[in-house]
């Protein structure tokens, strides 16, 4: 009887260093970038141990990409390619005296030196007029219901009793064209939102246009940004008061916010599908005071790129963590935790930034994320790419994955907003719950608002997108 023999060669690090990899995405953070984050943070090994510290930092960013499984079986995929190789079988406790031993310092030096903008040839999303598209907001995240973690973060006041487990409080500026992480600052929720966001203004700087929710745009934020030479396009309350000082020809009229001039749009977004219309106002302020070179009804459509960063905290809580509870049960692990889960997620956007940027024209907004996320695990599990070959592939398994699945162009679809996990089983099910999702048509309408001396506000433009 025939048969075939695959032999497969797998080049890792020496020694008790050996599982110590991501497969593929090793290369997108070498053994020597892991080696200067310890060192600068004082964490490499005195001795030379069965666990590294280099490799336990590999152990947890792994475990970011194998959320469902503990520790013991996360090192196992970690030396599921490494057969012939000598390699340690440490137990539970071990592993769990190896993270402590390590400490946060390590994972968080590492986002810092990974975070930013990933690279990308794409304009479309990505940079606007020049300027870089940012959005900021805000999100939790559930962690271990102990008495350690108690003592820091605590339980959602509310219906149904509360959250249930301790929450933690995560604001984050993310490049809206390829989801990718600027900066991010968490805490417990006892921190609100607003004061967050105030932390990560030092990171903003000229050429950045930030867009916020109405929570964010503040007078104080607004200040602030204005300040760091960045620009802002927020949504503001519908009963927001804001004094006419101009009106310009787009329908737009100037104001002051924070002591910061700023032009404020008033806008009537109706959405028609074969189900029926609905309509919405829009109030938005921002400091692009130029009408000309800014339209109003440009800058409504342009805000929607601020749902990219709900679409970035759904795959970090989603994709990757599968809506479950982070491992760690002391608040030191809940930072070493998060940051090796915001350095598995920024690792998977550079990795397919440097996938879509071999092909200009393509918007990395197309890429799956899931699509990269599942082919860093197989490659993972079969210890491949750990180091770069010599003739350089940028694009590399995951991104030729990913560009075999492209996702299609987005098209203006809608779908009924209802509750995707019911608290009861029985009160998902009915006929009163529509899921269908319809072909749309979106109508911006830009609003004049009244001066004491004129009529009532009036329609001056109007967009229209199938």
């Amino acid at each position: 009887m025939e048969q075939s023999v695959i032999t497969r060669t797998v080049t890792v690090a020496p020694g008790r260093f050996a599982p110590g990899h991501l497969g593929e995405l090793t290369q997108q953070l070498p053994f020597e970038l892991v080696d200067a984050a310890l060192a600068a943070t004082g964490r490499t090994q005195v001795r030379l141990r069965d666990l590294p510290a280099r490799v336990v930092v590999y152990l947890l960013l792994a475990g970011c990409l194998f959320a469902e499984l503990g520790y013991g079986q996360v090192w196992q995929r970690l030396c599921a390619g490494l057969d012939g190789l000598p390699v340690a079988t440490p137990t539970a406790s071990a592993l769990t005296h190896a993270r402590r031993r390590l400490g946060p310092a390590p994972l968080r030096a590492l986002f810092e030196l990974l975070a930013g903008p990933a690279p990308s040839t794409a304009t479309a999303g990505v940079r606007i007029g020049g300027l870089l598209v940012c959005a900021i907001d805000g999100t939790t995240l559930s962690v271990a219901d102990t008495p350690a973690n108690h003592g820091v973060y605590s339980t959602q006041p509310g219906h149904h009793g509360g959250s249930g487990y301790p929450l933690l409080r995560l604001v984050a500026l993310v490049a809206c064209g390829t989801r990718s992480l600027i900066e991010v600052v968490f805490g417990p929720t006892s921190s609100g939102e607003t004061t967050m966001t105030m932390k990560l203004a030092e990171h903003l700087h000229a050429g950045m246009l930030v867009l916020c929710d109405r929570n964010l745009t503040t007078a104080a934020l607004t200040g602030r940004i204005a300040a760091t030479g960045a620009q802002l396009l927020g949504r503001c309350k519908a009963n927001r008061k804001l004094p006419m000082v101009g009106r310009l020809p787009d329908g737009s009229w100037r104001s002051l916010l924070g002591g910061v001039q700023v032009r404020v749009i008033d806008a009537q977004i109706t959405i028609a599908t074969g189900a029926g219309r609905a309509s919405g106002s829009y109030r938005l302020a921002t400091t692009l005071t130029d009408a000309h070179t800014w339209p109003a009804s440009a800058l409504v459509a342009l805000y929607h790129q601020r749902w990219e960063i709900e679409t970035a905290y759904l795959e970090l809580k989603s994709s990757i963590l599968g809506g479950r509870v982070l491992r760690a049960r002391t608040p030191a692990g809940i930072d070493q935790e998060v940051h090796a889960l915001l350095v598995c997620y920024q690792l998977l956007r550079l990795a397919m930034a440097d996938a879509t940027s071999t092909q200009p024209g393509i918007d990395p907004d197309r890429a799956s994320f899931t699509v990269a996320l599942n082919t860093a695990r197989d490659q993972l599990i079969q210890a491949a790419g750990v180091i770069q070959e010599t003739v350089i592939d940028l694009a590399g398994k995951i991104g030729r994955a990913v560009l075999d699945n492209l996702l299609a162009d987005r098209r203006l679809r809608v779908s009924p907003r209802v509750v995707k996990r019911a608290i009861s089983k029985y009160n998902a099910r009915g006929p009163t719950i529509n899921r269908t999702s319809y072909k749309a048509t979106l109508s911006i309408d830009i609003l004049c608002p009244p001066s004491p001396l004129t009529a009532p506000r009036r329609t001056l433009t109007t967009r229209h997108w199938d």
